[in-house]
């Protein structure tokens, strides 16, 4: 049988594999990577270094796949899941053709594969209509984690809990019963619409990577900063991928 092994990277940064994900790159002979034909390609670069750094299997390969667009308009959730399962039909044609009987492949997700990431919900899929392979996961470092080490803070208040969530969601504020809520996949409209007052902000963006920056501070004081400071850099790279860490502030 086949077997395919997702394995977490880490926020940007190739010392963030850990042993688990050397091993596990060590192994495998095919690696199939979504290429988005845009700036953000830097980070099949990325990924490409560290194949070039860890990969041994004589004549390991890259397999690339074009990646479809997601519609931006309609139904957010409606939209995802047409856009996985278009992906799903890819990535199934792809370990079909390019991952023969008993040949092990991998999938570099960047961060840690069960938290905001799409491909084992993918790979399930594809193994749900019939194509039969082992699937194994390697955990990664994760944005919020090396945020909250860029930072040197803790993400939680001693015995309290922390709220994870999408931009999407943040522009209502955070939830009453929890103080401390990490953002991922902003597009800048959730930072720009929450409420500041009473809010401290720890921000990272393209953690790990030399492109690095980050800022914290009252939120009343220091948004505007963060937001002209995203899109500068945005422009200047042509992508970016941010974090943060809100916290009521202690009267």
């Amino acid at each position: 049988m086949r077997a395919i092994t997702l394995v977490g990277i880490g926020a940007g940064h190739p010392d963030h594999l850990t042993l688990q994900a050397v091993e596990a790159i060590g192994q495998a002979e095919v690696f199939f990577i979504i290429e988005k034909g845009t700036a953000a390609d830097q980070l099949v670069g990325l990924r490409e270094s560290i194949l070039a750094r860890f990969a041994r299997k004589p004549g390991w390969r890259l397999v690339r796949i074009a990646d479809v667009r997601r519609a931006a308009a309609g139904d957010y959730g409606a939209a995802v899941a047409d856009w996985h399962a278009a992906r799903a039909r890819l990535f199934a044609e792809a370990i079909a053709r390019e991952l023969p009987d008993g040949s092990h492949g991998a999938v570099l997700v960047w961060g840690d594969p069960a938290l905001y990431d799409s491909a084992i919900r993918i790979l399930g899929a594809v193994a749900a209509d019939g194509l039969a392979f082992r699937l194994d996961v390697i955990p990664g470092i994760s944005a919020p984690q090396a945020l909250a080490a860029a930072h040197r803070i803790p993400l939680n208040r001693i015995g309290e809990p922390v709220h994870v969530t999408t931009g999407r969601r943040i522009a209502q504020g955070l939830p009453p019963e929890v103080d401390s809520t990490v953002v991922m996949l902003d597009d800048g409209t959730g930072l720009a619409s929450i409420n500041p007052r009473g809010l401290d902000i720890w921000w990272g963006a393209y953690l790990g990577t030399p492109d690095e920056v980050l800022m914290a501070g009252p939120l009343t004081e220091i948004r505007e900063t963060i937001l002209a400071l995203r899109a500068e850099r945005r422009a200047a790279i042509g992508w970016i991928m941010d974090t943060y860490l809100l916290r009521r502030s202690q009267a």
